[in-house]
């Protein structure tokens, strides 16, 4: 399992940490934002393949922002998944 951090841009969350085994996600954690929302997806995300949660979290928004926490975890993974 190899352990993963991304540090959020334009979210209320300021990181995410996570761990990649196999092509699945597992462990993630917000640090700062909405944290019932935040501990749903981390929640949800739990053993999901990587690929399939980065495009289904993939261009969501928050309000008037471009970008979202799902959004910035959709990139953080997708940015882990080229490292692999």
């Amino acid at each position: 399992m190899k352990s993963y951090s991304y540090k959020t841009k334009g979210t209320c969350s300021s990181a995410i940490t996570f761990d990649l085994e196999g092509g699945k996600v597992y462990n993630v954690q917000f640090y700062g934002g909405c944290n019932g929302n935040l501990k749903g997806i981390s929640a949800l995300a739990e053993g999901m393949d990587a690929a399939l949660l980065a495009d289904k979290l993939s261009s969501i928004t928050c309000g008037f922002k471009n970008t979202s926490c799902p959004h910035q975890l959709s990139l953080a993974l997708k940015a882990a998944l080229n490292e692999e």
